[in-house]
């Protein structure tokens, strides 16, 4: 019920962005951005990450990052988080200026529903080097929740983190931060211990948070897309529309959904090898496309 509740008021809030065959919309979430200390789980996949920001960029893509883009939790300051991952946040700042880039705060930066932080914070940064201010994100909005409205059939896509159905992750949240933060972060640090709290890590925890998501998507009949559990999903067309795009921490690639054509995408990047030992970045499709019509 509780489940139920939140995500039928963040639907009924939620921004809607007008979508057409002609659209091309990559989803991401759950980057979970750090200081690049051995607590700081996206440091490996960082280059995979900018070769596809990179890719999406030159390709005309809007970027959706639906939450958790920067861990909030384990680091109190958003400044050393944008420093160590500088380059990231100059090619989103680019997706910025061109109208292209949309956030939606997670558990895990739930201090963007702020607005006075996402001022602070988000809008503007000081280049050292240069001993200036620059744009950064000015004047973005980070948002709960969004709705793409498909125009060729008028029906909705909603997309949100998806910590709305999980009560410790959302309503508890300040518990919840306080013990990543102070215990933890550092036995992870220090003694490589995870988080077996974590709905990331904890296997009958995402079953349950999924659970939910699916009950209320069934009774809803509306299509969903999530993040927060970071176990991709793509259902086939005979089930609940419910989609998770994964994460950018799992241990050798990072997952995304893409739209285009009036299709959609579970997608993966990752480091593959040619047989002469060279290493690239791969593009490869894990499900799909399927038009978005036959979810409706």
């Amino acid at each position: 019920m509780f489940t139920s509740k939140r995500l039928s008021k963040v639907f009924n809030t939620s921004k809607e962005i007008a979508i057409d065959d002609s659209s091309k919309i990559a989803l991401i979430s759950d980057c979970h951005r750090g200081d690049n200390t051995w607590a700081d789980d996206f440091a490996h996949n960082q280059n995979l990450l900018f070769t596809a920001l990179n890719y999406y960029y030159k390709n005309g893509y809007i970027y959706i990052e639906i939450g958790d883009g920067d861990e909030l939790w384990e680091n109190r300051k958003f400044t050393e988080i944008r420093q160590t991952h500088s380059n990231i946040f100059d090619l989103m700042s680019k997706f910025h200026k061109d109208n292209r880039l949309y956030m939606i705060w997670g558990n895990h930066d739930i201090v963007k529903r702020k607005e006075k932080y996402v001022k602070k914070n988000l809008y503007y940064y000081y280049d050292t080097r240069k001993k200036q201010w620059k744009s950064l994100f000015d004047k973005i909005e980070v948002y709960e929740g969004l709705i793409l409205k498909y125009l060729n059939t008028k029906n909705k896509i909603f997309v949100v983190h998806g910590h709305q159905g999980d009560f410790i992750n959302d309503q508890l949240w300040p518990i919840s931060r306080f013990l990543v933060r102070y215990i933890w972060r550092p036995l992870t640090l220090y003694l490589g211990i995870k988080d077996p709290t974590s709905a990331a890590k904890n296997y009958k925890k995402k079953k349950t948070i999924e659970r939910k998501i699916i009950r209320w998507a069934k009774a809803r009949k509306q299509m969903i897309i999530t993040g927060h559990t970071h176990r991709p999903m793509f259902p086939s067309v005979n089930e609940v529309p419910y989609f998770n795009d994964g994460s950018c921490v799992h241990p050798r690639c990072i997952t995304g959904i893409e739209i285009k054509n009036g299709q959609i995408m579970l997608i993966k990047w990752s480091v593959e090898t040619k047989d002469d030992g060279t290493l690239y970045v791969s593009r490869g499709i894990i499900s799909g496309p399927k038009k978005l019509e036959a979810y409706f």
